[in-house]
């Protein structure tokens, strides 16, 4: 059978705590289903640290122990609580290796859309990361993926934020790239944006005959770091990109998008983004702001064609 992405979390953390020699930290981690299922039952004695509900401070904890060398496991439930923790990550963690010459090695586990707390703590908020030095972002959605990403944490001495979305832990299969011979749009989705640019793409090819690649941005930061072919496929395009995030369209889709377009011989390629409202986010009949569906893709790649 399979192993999920639920599954391939719990594995990893269990060999990080019981073979690594590592800790994991984070709120109510024995409690509530062991977050989503991802955690093994394990306790303190095991390196399982629970830790409080003030948040600023748990992001000294955490740092402490990345000095300290023991590569923690931060655990953050839902990411918004990530705007509290990163004045200690962004200030210590992430700058201690260029400044100080020692590293702070941690992997921050940022989950998004977790439970009912909706529009006070439900979206991604990646971009916060995205704009500080010292911090490697990557946005695993298979279990593949995470076995990679947590192997580069190991191998590396620096700050690792997992972009994690719930919706993403039952998955048990690969998301190839999609290249198309002649495509009208490449569509080059981040995080849990990616499932729903797949349920996009068939909905055009079937019912408006639409052509549509599609490269997966894995990393966020290093962004040169993605393996996908989306200058090949964007050179071949007729009307051009369009970058989908679960962040803000605003952050880390506008960016790509600036980045993408200032490449030599892509100055006809117009590189289209969808992501966020500017407005508040989460998973509220009040606030309803989430990710592009497949159907806001297919609109908003009709616009491109008819309107390029």
């Amino acid at each position: 059978m399979e192993k999920s992405v639920r599954e391939t979390i719990k594995e990893l953390t269990r060999k990080h705590l019981t073979e690594n020699d590592g800790l994991c930290f984070g709120q109510c981690l024995t409690a509530v289903g062991w977050v989503g299922g991802t955690l093994p039952e394990l306790y303190e004695e095991d390196g399982m640290v629970e830790v409080t509900t003030a948040d600023v401070a748990n992001g000294g904890f955490v740092v402490g122990a990345g000095l300290q060398g023991k590569r923690p496991i931060y655990v953050v439930r839902y990411q918004g609580f990530q705007w509290y923790n990163a004045p200690m990550i962004v200030n210590y963690a992430s700058k201690s290796k260029e400044i100080w010459d020692i590293p702070c090695p941690i992997l921050i586990r940022s989950i998004a859309m977790e439970g009912g707390m909706g529009p006070v703590a439900g979206s991604s908020h990646h971009s916060l990361y995205q704009r500080m030095p010292g911090t490697r972002i990557i946005a695993p959605m298979t279990p593949t993926e995470y076995e990679f990403a947590y192997q580069m944490f190991m191998e590396h001495d620096d700050v690792y934020h997992i972009s994690e979305h719930r919706r993403s832990y039952d998955n048990t299969e690969d998301l190839p790239d999609i290249y198309e011979d002649e495509p009208d749009v490449v569509l080059m989705p981040i995080g849990i944006t990616r499932f729903d640019a797949i349920k996009a793409r068939e909905i055009l090819k079937q019912n408006h005959n639409k052509s549509v690649s599609i490269c997966n941005m894995l990393w966020i930061k290093p962004w040169s770091w993605n393996k996908s072919m989306w200058k090949t496929e964007l050179h071949k395009s007729k009307h051009g990109g369009l970058i989908l995030d679960d962040d803000y369209e605003q952050g880390v889709a506008s960016y790509f998008a600036k980045q993408m377009m200032l490449e030599r011989n892509f100055s006809q390629k117009k590189v289209h983004t969808l992501g966020l409202e500017h407005r508040t986010a989460g998973f509220h009949p009040n606030v309803d702001n989430l990710p592009p569906s497949p159907e806001k893709i297919v609109k908003k790649v009709l616009e491109i064609c008819y309107n390029h």
